[in-house]
């Protein structure tokens, strides 16, 4: 496969205050390379850069500094055409107000060149794709904030873009909502081969989702990889839940090797292990002494968050930095 993304030393100041002497450095040198049809997550809490950082991509925004290149094409210097391969989706989505969802659709159609029939074709097929037809007369700002994704979701494709942009594609939606529009891009994606590129500061979003990861924080990539990579490289361990009646021998327990942390709530204790796979039997051996009784045993992951906390730290450290 090819390179669908390339971005090399991209750099972005804002400034503000009298004269623009007060200045915000956003992005620090950042360069990502993402292959085509891959979904590559950018990951981060608000505020460090996420949004800045597509918008370059997507030729909204202009960098301060760095090359872009999107399907092989400069998109500092041909933006025109960068622009006909791809589109972009936020969470924040904002359409013309008093217009019915099925009229905005048709707004953008339009301003993408498409023509009357194939345009009416290809809203249509969006619409029911979206599940948009009991909702596609109904004004812009009377929809629900999961109608509006949906509709900036079905916006992003009416010109079949090749490179999918997704800013916080499930912000401020309910659980359930978040759930039924990751599925849509999963399956979306999955058909049409697209690269999508998207922001999150949910783990679990980027987790289920994306094939690589890259940990954004201060406007720098700490560092990128798969989940599971990520979580090795940092290695903040598996997790042994156990259930037990009893009393957990604490004083073996944190001295057993393996072991990096532990905690008891009530009848539950999870403990924080190098290799759960490896350190289970001997756990098991352990804490069966005395008058424990093991009622249930679970073996997971560390989840992604905690990752994101690791590497973090790490950096603050390094770079002797403190919150």
């Amino acid at each position: 496969m090819g390179i669908a993304v390339r971005a090399e030393g991209i750099y972005k100041t804002f400034r503000s205050g009298w004269w623009g002497r007060k200045q915000k450095e956003v992005l620090k040198g950042i360069d990502l390379q993402i292959e085509e049809g891959e979904v590559f997550g950018i990951l981060g809490p608000n505020g460090v850069g996420k949004t800045t950082l597509l918008s370059i991509l997507s030729t909204l925004l202009f960098p301060d500094q760095g090359k872009i290149q999107i399907l092989g094409m400069d998109s500092l210097r041909d933006g025109h055409r960068v622009r006909e391969k791809v589109n972009i989706s936020s969470g924040n989505a904002n359409f013309l107000w008093s217009l019915t969802a099925k009229e905005n659709l048709h707004f953008y159609g339009m301003l993408y060149g498409l023509n009357g029939n194939h345009r009416a074709k290809k809203i249509n097929d969006l619409i029911k794709l979206f599940s948009l037809e009991e909702h596609q007369d109904i004004p812009f700002d009377r929809l629900s904030t999961g109608m509006k994704q949906r509709l900036s979701l079905a916006k992003s494709l009416l010109n079949d873009p090749s490179v999918l942009f997704l800013d916080e594609p499930t912000v401020g939606l309910d659980p359930s909502v978040s759930i039924t529009i990751r599925e849509q891009i999963q399956v979306i994606q999955k058909e049409r081969g697209m690269t999508v590129l998207l922001t999150t500061h949910n783990m679990k979003e980027a987790e289920y989702l994306c094939h690589r990861i890259a940990f954004l924080k201060g406007g720098e990539i700490l560092t990128t990889g798969t989940a599971e990579s990520l979580k090795r490289m940092i290695r903040v361990g598996d997790v042994v839940k156990i259930e037990f009646k009893g009393t957990i021998l604490e004083d073996e327990l944190i001295r057993a090797d393996g072991v990096i942390n532990y905690g008891i709530s009530g009848n539950l204790c999870e403990i924080i292990v190098d290799d759960g796979e490896r350190r289970l039997g001997n756990l098991i051996a352990l804490l069966s002494q005395g008058d424990l009784q093991i009622k249930k045993v679970t073996l997971g992951q560390t989840d992604l968050e905690e990752v994101f906390i690791e590497f973090a730290k790490n950096n603050d450290s390094d770079m002797g930095l403190c919150d």
